[in-house]
């Protein structure tokens, strides 16, 4: 059996793209980085998440059934760390650029989406939210923003 360090280790040397995970309920807004989005299917629409049951997003997202993705632009390394940090829902929104129309929505970005959970799947540590992309745009944002070797980068 692998240790999850050298698994950790291993993967940090993958570049992958950065976005941010918001969900809202009963007042509640959180939002994570994550680099686990994924394009799972054209037809139906779908996406997938993976999230660690641990994470300060995870109750809030469990219980919306809808969340919304800013896919992050090459300027937004700040905003990635901010939401990387698991600081508590309600301190994580202060001073934070977000859409008139969608608050879970990150002003700037590459692009967003908003997608309804549809599968939940239990995954060790993590769960994974398979969601039906109910709306999807392309936003102003220049680049996109990988994270690679611990650090944030634009492309």
């Amino acid at each position: 059996m692998v240790e999850g360090e050298a698994q950790r280790e291993l993967f940090r040397r993958w570049p992958v793209g950065v976005s941010v995970v918001a969900a809202e309920t009963g007042g509640r807004l959180a939002g994570l980085t994550v680099s686990t989005l994924v394009s799972v299917s054209l037809e139906p629409s779908l996406v997938s998440i993976a999230i660690a049951r641990t994470a300060s997003i995870f109750e809030v997202l469990d219980e919306a059934g809808e969340w919304g993705v800013s896919i992050l632009a090459g300027d937004q390394g700040d905003l990635a760390q901010h939401f990387a940090r698991n600081v508590p829902p309600l301190l994580q929104w202060d001073r934070i650029p977000v859409r008139d129309d969608d608050r879970r929505l990150l002003s700037g970005s590459v692009g967003w989406l908003v997608a309804e959970t549809g599968d939940r799947i239990d995954a060790g540590d993590h769960v994974i939210f398979i969601g039906s992309i109910r709306s999807l745009e392309h936003g102003p944002g220049r680049g996109s923003l990988v994270y690679h070797d611990r650090r944030y980068t634009a492309v």
